[in-house]
């Protein structure tokens, strides 16, 4: 019996804290009766090396990692019949921990080794699949931003983040977008901020950034009302505690496919934390329960 295929990112999280990661890893999955080939690689062979295990036709991957690599995986796996099992060894696992998937290693890999298999939604735009969400105005400009004084200055994520979103607001400013919503409805706006994700996302203080399921069938869609400066800290504040009216966020419900149309010849686009530069317009639109995963 071939053994079952498990990449490991040394890139970042626990593998970078962990030098005898690869032995860690085999080590739990041994204790949970798996056979498993532990591969330590980069993250980007991970898209490839999970393209190639559907082809061969393996029944599963695991794959250790974060959203990063998780989001990579997913895209070569996604309307294959290769199960994804996730071991939550990032510095973010938020689509592990909205699956219910253990962050204790051990306890991840006993789940894997139970086989359940769910079928989960993902996300995709212009033909790039997310597993988590998509933005387009302030927040891909503070990432951009971040991830430049991590190069250059050494500094850690979280002051990096914090001095961004202090220059970004500084530097506020909208993105007039023409809206598309499932090719029939259509609206332009004006917004600071357009927040597209993979399923339904909380906002509110009691569990923000969270979903309760990720098989609901539908693209969350949250436009920013146009705001000054001072308004758009306070209608993030308001939003944390769950306190959101109409005149800061709009939700649009029901949302399949979303078409976003700009005089601007590129936008910047976060997907999944990571900001690539696309060419409007982008088309958005969720791939229904494409996805195996090992879940409860």
């Amino acid at each position: 019996m071939a053994r079952i295929p498990v990449l490991i990112n040394r890139g970042g999280g626990a593998a970078s804290r962990d030098p005898k990661i690869e032995q860690t890893v085999a080590e739990a999955l041994r204790a949970a009766g798996l056979d498993g080939d532990v591969q330590m690689l980069s993250g980007g062979d991970c898209a490839v090396r999970c393209r190639a295990a559907a082809e061969r036709g393996d029944a599963l991957v695991i794959v250790g990692g974060g959203d990063g690599t998780i989001g990579a995986a997913a895209s070569a796996l996604v309307g294959t019949e290769t199960k994804l099992g996730i071991l939550p060894l990032g510095t973010l696992n938020h689509f592990a921990r909205d699956l219910g998937i253990p962050t204790d290693l051990a306890e991840a890999a006993k789940l894997i080794a139970g086989g359940s298999d769910r079928a989960v939604d993902v996300a995709e735009m212009n033909d790039r699949i997310f597993i988590n969400n998509s933005a387009i105005g302030l927040y891909p400009l503070m990432v951009v931003d971040r991830d430049l004084q991590q190069r250059r200055l050494g500094r850690s994520k979280r002051l990096a983040m914090i001095v961004a979103s202090l220059r970004t607001l500084w530097r506020f400013g909208h993105r007039r977008l023409t809206l598309t919503v499932n090719e029939e409805k259509q609206a332009r706006v004006d917004t600071p901020l357009l927040f597209v994700g993979n399923n339904d996302y909380r906002v509110d203080i009691g569990a923000p950034g969270q979903r309760q399921r990720l098989d609901g069938g539908e693209l969350c869609v949250m436009v920013m009302r146009k705001k000054t400066r001072r308004g758009m800290i306070a209608a993030s504040v308001r939003a944390l505690f769950n306190r959101s009216g109409d005149e800061d966020m709009v939700r649009i419900d029901g949302v399949e496919r979303l078409r976003v149309s700009s005089s601007r010849s590129q936008l910047a686009v976060s997907l999944d934390g990571e900001v690539v530069r696309a060419e409007p317009p982008l088309d958005y639109k969720i791939r229904k329960k494409a996805l195996r995963v090992i879940a409860p």
